[in-house]
This record gives structure tokens, sequence and C-alpha cells, in this order.
């Protein structure tokens, strides 16, 4: 009871002392004040991090989208929802497109990370490839949050725009026969018009992974 008002104190405290437009010039100035140098990890800084429990691939973030994810999960511990949600819906349509970037693979550090899945769906409607990598990407967010229907619809939308499927995190645990028979109408679609069919769409397919599962080792 006591260290739940003595958080709950803390909270409010931060709430008064916050300063929000600060902290949108300083997300906005991350790219001028770190750079954008790509981050490279060692391997005990890699196994570092899996021991924590990060399971965001952050080796190969920009020193910017660092900063920038490292700003949004501090401040997520100690601002109270009213003031937390505004903010990060403000550095998303606000912010550039590195900013957003840098938002969105922030969300798996972000306390309360359930409440931003409207952000994160928006981000997928987005034709920008970067922006959605960002969402869509070694990110483990959509597959932790997103409800079936979003989460199969980016899935299709990575395969409109060309990503590879091997790098949304979670697919195997996520796919279902709804995202199979969606992937079969895609592909019926893409043929019929004389396209090409993405080569990885049988990762979608359930007998996929009824292949994979009883396949005798050699």
């Amino acid at each position: 009871m006591r260290q739940g008002a003595e958080r709950a104190a803390s909270t409010h405290d931060a709430s008064a002392w916050f300063d929000r437009d600060r902290f949108l010039a300083t997300f906005t100035a991350a790219a001028r004040t770190l750079g954008k140098a790509p981050l490279v990890l060692q391997a005990d800084e890699r196994d570092a991090l899996k021991a924590a429990g990060v399971s965001a691939a952050i080796d190969g973030w920009r020193l910017d989208e660092l900063g920038r994810a490292t700003m949004i999960a501090l401040v997520s511990r100690n601002l109270p929802a009213s003031d937390l949600d505004p903010l990060l819906w403000a550095c998303y349509q606000q912010g550039d497109s590195r900013e957003r970037q840098a938002l969105l693979r922030a969300l798996p550090f972000v306390t309360g990370a359930e409440r931003f899945v409207p952000l994160a769906v928006d981000a997928c409607r987005t034709n920008e490839l970067p922006a959605f990598e960002a969402i869509a990407c070694e990110n483990p967010y959509p597959a932790a949050h997103f409800p079936d229907l979003n989460f199969n619809q980016m899935v299709l939308k990575a395969m409109f725009m060309g990503v590879a499927l091997a790098r949304i995190v979670g697919l195997e645990q996520r796919r279902s026969s709804e995202l199979a028979r969606m992937a079969e109408d895609f592909a019926s679609e893409r043929r019929a018009a004389g396209r090409s069919v993405p080569v990885d769409i049988g990762l979608l397919s359930l007998e996929h992974e009824h292949e994979r599962a009883t396949r005798i080792p050699e």
C-alpha cells in the first residue's frame, strides 16, 4: 500500500516538473546531437541485452534512433498515461521520418505499451518503406500486441511492399488458418494480374509448419 502511494506521488511529481516542449525539442535535435552512425554491438553486449530480456534487434540502429528510443522508454516510466499518451502521439504525428521510425522501434520498451496499438496500426498504413519496416521488421511489438486482423494485414502489406517475411518477429507463433487463407487469396490475385508471387509466401502455409514439425533430422 505504502509503495503504491509512493509510486503515485512520484508519478504526480514527474508530471509536474516534466517540460513537454523541451522534451520534444531534444527529441527532434537527437540527430544533430548524437549523429547518425550505425550502432555496432560486440558479442558480449548482445549477450547482456539478451540476458536482460531485450528481444528487439537494436544492432544496426543509428545513434539518433537509439537516443530517441531511450528518451521514450525512460519518460514512459515516470509520466502518467494522461501525459505520456498525447506526448508519444505528438512525436509520431509531428516528427519527421526518422523520428517516427525511432518511436516505432521504441514501442517494445515503453511502459504500458499495449495502449499504443492504435498508433502502431496506423503506422502500418504508410507507404513509406523505412517507417513500415520500423514497426513490421525486427520488432516484437506487433506479434505481442496486435489483434489477429491487424497482424494479418501487416503481413500481407509486407509481401506487397517486398519485405521478407523472415524479418517479422513472431510470425511462426502468429501464423493461422485465416492468415494462410488471406495469403492464398493474395497469391491468386497476383497470378490473375500477371504479377509475381513472393517466393517466401509458403512461410504462411500451415502445411509448411506441419512439414517442418514432422521433418526427420538428417
